[in-house]
């Protein structure tokens, strides 16, 4: 059984805030305006701060994050106008090619049954809405890959997560419900975009389920909800991983919900998956004491069929495990392991956003073109007194294998996950040092000439590659020589 004071939440516990009467700016104006921000990192935390208006980012992280849910209301319909809409489902299925299974899947729940109703091929608004108006719930499992909107508002809250944020989007008939109760592996925030949705929120039921590895099947034993809300337009409704949850849509209205999702499989357990084989490998290669063969007799005592015997020897093999395992902290390359942590991430990242200026002052806006039977325009010259920087704090990162430092970057990746393979350049030795003089130069301008490296034409060299990968931009857009 869990304990009641780490798992168990009263109703009460839920918190339930009101955002009546807080100003928080529309969707559009605040993009706009994060657009002007200096610090991709600022933006970062602007936009979370939107997101969970008016409660602020401090508290939640205190009180809420991997602990217990909370609902926003805040009887605003449009507070996340402009950001997806019926409509634009409605126009991206028209206009984009959207696969059953791969980009959208057809659901219902009835009588306790959960089924999936995907056919093959291409998701047709013929077809779409006619499982639509039969009683099927629709989920577009990566809008992000469609809706420009979406893929901005994702690219800027990875960079406060430190993980990849996702999205799936619901839309569900009225008086219906398309999914059996279960819990997931992500921290989710639901965002009310359309209609109404009635949510029921229970806690986790045993120990295994708290901040779980992986998503549930269906859940039978589900227990008493702890929270029992109607989700209307504008509302967010946030609980973490383990949190069993099942929604349905009243009879008076259709609900439209986006799903932010973040913080899958990023927990200290997967860092020292990365860690300790790192660790034992270089404890191996340093420490005889590791290379020291076992006991000859070892098989006579040890395993499960020798678990029960009292023989000493066991518990001389048992503390000198234990010696081992103690030892093998010395050997544990935190370093290293974060590194094999952050190749992940950016792998999974979307690609940044770029504002207007920024793309004309980088290589989507160099004035190379075809004219006139020929590439005019072609040669962008840097020079010394360049200004460059990083387009986002976390769009490149170098990252060591213990032999190499490779620079790994997200600005190459596709909006769909993973669609591409990692992006990275085995950086010369000459480069490093400038490498991380410019990414802890961020956000401020630095001069190609000021990168510290021995001669000019390695600063410009390393200024070259990460101008044409799209990795900076400079204060003033180049011209043509």
């Amino acid at each position: 059984m869990l304990t009641h004071d780490l798992l168990f939440f009263q109703e009460k516990d839920c918190e339930t805030h009101n955002g009546e009467g807080f100003e928080s700016p529309a969707l559009d104006a605040l993009l706009t305006d994060l657009a002007k921000v200096n610090n991709s990192r600022d933006r970062a935390n602007r936009l979370f701060q939107w997101l969970i208006h008016p409660v602020q980012d401090k508290s939640f992280f205190r009180d809420n994050w991997e602990k217990k849910p909370i609902l926003i209301q805040r009887q605003n319909p449009d507070y996340y106008k402009g950001l997806f809409s019926t409509a634009e489902f409605d126009h991206i299925l028209r206009n984009d090619d959207v696969q059953y299974g791969v980009n959208l899947d057809v659901t219902s729940y009835t009588n306790g049954k959960r089924e999936t109703h995907n056919p093959p091929g291409r998701a047709l608004p013929y077809t779409v809405w006619d499982f639509y108006e039969s009683g099927c719930s629709l989920r577009m499992l990566n809008p992000q890959a469609f809706s420009s909107t979406v893929w901005q508002v994702l690219s800027i809250l990875q960079e406060k997560f430190g993980s990849m944020a996702g999205a799936n989007v619901y839309l569900t008939p009225a008086g219906t419900q398309g999914f059996a109760p279960h819990y997931d592996d992500i921290e989710a925030f639901i965002l009310q975009l359309e209609g109404k949705k009635h949510w029921r929120v229970y806690n986790p039921q045993s120990e295994d389920e708290v901040l779980p590895l992986v998503s549930s099947c269906n859940q039978d034993e589900i227990g008493q909800p702890i929270m029992d809300v109607v989700l209307e337009a504008g509302d967010l409704l946030y609980f973490p991983r383990g949190f069993i949850h099942q929604a349905d849509c009243l009879p008076d209205a259709h609900s439209l919900h986006l799903t932010v999702s973040s913080f899958q499989r990023n927990s200290w357990g997967d860092l020292l998956l990365k860690l300790m084989p790192a660790a034992l490998e270089t404890a191996m290669e340093e420490d005889v004491e590791f290379r020291k063969g076992l006991p000859l007799d070892y098989l006579q005592f040890m395993g499960v069929q020798n678990s029960e015997k009292e023989d000493p020897r066991r518990d001389k093999f048992i503390a000198h495990v234990e010696g081992l395992m103690k030892k093998l902290v010395s050997f544990a390359p935190a370093d290293a392991a974060v590194d094999q942590k952050a190749k992940d991430f950016l792998h999974d990242c979307l690609p940044p956003v770029l504002s207007a200026e920024e793309k004309a002052s980088s290589v989507y806006g160099a004035p190379a073109r075809w004219g006139d039977g020929e590439a005019l325009d072609v040669t962008v010259q840097l020079k010394g007194q360049t200004q460059i920087r990083l387009v986002r704090a976390g769009a490149a990162r170098l990252c060591g294998d213990g032999e190499t430092v490779s620079l790994c970057y997200t600005t190459e990746n596709s909006r769909v996950y993973r669609k591409e393979e990692p992006k990275s350049i085995e950086m010369k030795a000459e480069h490093i040092d400038a490498m991380e003089f410019l990414i802890h130069s961020y956000p401020k301008f630095v001069s190609v000439a000021s990168l510290p490296c021995e001669k000019m034409e390695a600063k410009m060299s390393l200024a070259e590659l990460l101008f044409e990968k799209g990795l900076i931009h400079t204060a003033e857009p180049l011209t043509a020589e």
